[in-house]
């Protein structure tokens, strides 16, 4: 048997830990199968640029960060687009494919791959994916792996944060990564202490914020942590276009540097914005970041045992299962008003950025 492995899109702790679960489960259920490492992501795979993957290959990568695969972005808009010869990425993945004998191809990917593993599978394809972001987006699996290793990281970040904030009497935004959605700033901002929790599903009042900024002086708190997610915006921004927002915001990507400025000017405090960044996508995997890793991809492997295509891996209710890709594929996974995560952060006392309080459910 012979089966393709690849890593697409952007990086994260775990990778390589799934990819030795993944490799060591087939390695020691089959006797007879040839494992194909795709380099860098889908450009691999439109490329022809492989590496055969042996045991060796597989020691001492556990606790390593990155993907000894390389990985790269590849749109998905532009799956479909032909080139002058009228050949199309999509054509030359699918040449790739049948040229390379494979019998299946394994994903490990975010949102964007797991669309272009979904077309690859409507193409009669045969294509297993395992769900990888730091965004924790991904629908139908309660967890991706990446995601608490990123959470551990973007906390680090909060509570190193504290320190300066507090001895300084600052309000210090932390803009963590989460274009869409905020699980990542939800999650890290609670466990950090936040006393702000700003998320792309839900539109702030600047306000609100200061009225928070505000509230807490008056308590004798001289300093702030207001973690905000790099896609939050106001109220009145989510009523823009994409392009819209960013020239209300001066050229700004974020809403990030308007928001300190306003509080600044209408309470009177000193701010500061960290940006940690790609520091949330690097770095070794932590210990549940490695069992889940390891979860993930030994039940990839048995997917491919039993020949159930079409589908990627999922955890759903603490239980290891699966997804068709038709149904997930392209769909994110958003925090709803409802979610239990945000109502715990109200009954703390921590503002969400629009005034809402805790409910008894």
């Amino acid at each position: 048997m012979k089966i393709g492995i690849l890593t697409s899109g952007g990086d994260c702790p775990g990778l390589n830990a799934v990819i030795r679960g993944f490799c060591k489960f087939v390695l020691n259920q089959m006797d007879d199968v040839e494992l194909i490492g795709i380099i860098d992501g889908y450009y691999g795979l439109i490329n022809n640029e492989t590496r055969i993957l042996k045991k060796e290959d597989l020691s001492g990568i556990l606790n390593v960060g990155g993907t000894i695969l390389g990985t790269s972005r590849q749109p998905f808009s532009l799956m479909k687009d032909e080139d002058r010869n009228g050949v199309s990425k999509l054509d030359k993945m699918k040449e790739t494919y049948y040229k390379l004998n494979l019998d299946c191809l394994v994903t490990l990917g975010g949102a964007g791959t797991h669309k272009t593993a979904g077309l690859l599978s409507a193409e009669g394809l045969n294509v297993v994916g395992i769900p990888k972001t730091i965004d924790n987006d991904i629908s139908g699996t309660d967890v991706t792996f990446g995601f608490h290793s990123a959470v551990d990281i973007a906390t680090e970040c909060i509570d190193r944060i504290h320190t300066t904030a507090a001895s300084h009497g600052r309000t210090m935004f932390v803009e963590l990564m989460g274009n869409k959605v905020g699980w990542l700033t939800l999650f890290a901002g609670i466990a950090g202490g936040a006393d702000v929790i700003l998320l792309p599903e839900f539109p702030y009042d600047p306000s609100s914020v200061a009225k928070s900024v505000r509230k807490r002086a008056e308590e004798g708190h001289a300093f702030n942590i207001i973690a905000i997610a790099e896609g939050a915006m106001s109220k009145s921004e989510s009523k823009l276009k994409k392009s819209e927002r960013i020239a209300y915001r001066g050229g700004e990507i974020s809403s990030t540097k308007a928001l300190a400025t306003y509080i600044e000017k209408n309470c009177g405090v000193e701010t500061r914005i960290v940006v940690p960044g790609h520091l949330q996508r690097g770095g070794n995997p932590s210990a549940y970041d490695r069992i889940l890793s390891s979860e993930m991809g030994s039940f990839a492997g048995r997917l491919v045992l039993e020949k159930k295509y079409g589908t990627t891996v999922a955890i759903k209710d603490n239980k290891i299962t699966f997804n068709k890709l038709k149904d997930v594929a392209g769909t994110l996974k958003y925090i709803k008003e409802d979610n239990q995560m945000v109502n715990i952060a109200r009954g703390l006392g921590i503002d969400i950025g629009d005034g809402k309080k805790f409910r008894l459910k």
